[in-house]
């Protein structure tokens, strides 16, 4: 396996998310709790939204919150969590759009042979979380990244009564994460960082 990362940088997980009215975001940061507990760094980066004016731009820093990702963020990292709402049972068009615009990484295999996993939270038991999970594995699977779910030996996977699939974890918005919610989102991250600690050795 070729090495992408630079030596001198310090390994880390990517948790890439979009969340407009923060259940996502409140994934991530339990998906980062988990990178960090298996000893790996949780790199936390979110992306603006999409403007309906074509000519409207962002601020490159956002007013609060976690930083905006940049290509270099995503091309380093040494794994990928990524998380979304669900938009009809698709992710959300600014998470989309910002992946449209990373041919380069394509074109240069920087993320191929790197793990990744999905996340994502709806509004209703079934609104269309396995979907949305999907649809973010493609543009990962076409990068060459490698995909990890949620293995049934996991506890929580069977009994939770609201979030947590075997594509990846997930909320039913509430005004906070269950405790199986949590359980599972840690899991996935420190899956991920044990993973790509794995790969890196490799």
């Amino acid at each position: 396996m070729s090495k992408v990362n630079s030596e001198s940088i310090t390994p880390y997980i990517l948790v890439l998310y979009y969340s407009r009215n923060g259940h996502v975001e409140k994934l991530a940061e339990q998906i980062a709790q988990g990178v960090e507990a298996a000893g790996m760094e949780a790199r936390l980066r979110t992306v603006p939204a999409v403007s309906t004016v074509c000519e409207a731009t962002q601020e490159d820093i956002p007013d609060s919150g976690h930083l905006y990702c940049s290509e270099e963020d995503l091309a380093n990292c040494s794994g990928l969590l990524m998380g979304s709402p669900t938009r009809f049972g698709n992710m959300a068009a600014p998470l989309k759009y910002f992946l449209d615009g990373t041919a380069g990484l394509w074109m240069n295999g920087n993320l191929i042979n790197k793990p990744a996993g999905v996340f994502t939270a709806t509004s209703s038991m079934h609104g269309g979380q396995e979907t949305t999970l999907i649809s973010m594995m493609i543009p990962l699977l076409h990068q060459g990244m490698l995909i990890s779910g949620i293995p049934y030996s996991e506890p929580s996977l069977h009994s939770t009564k609201s979030g947590g699939t075997p594509y990846g974890a997930s909320h039913v918005e509430s005004d906070q994460l269950s405790t199986d919610e949590k359980n599972l989102c840690q899991a996935q991250g420190k899956r991920i960082a044990l993973l790509a600690t794995q790969l890196i050795k490799f």
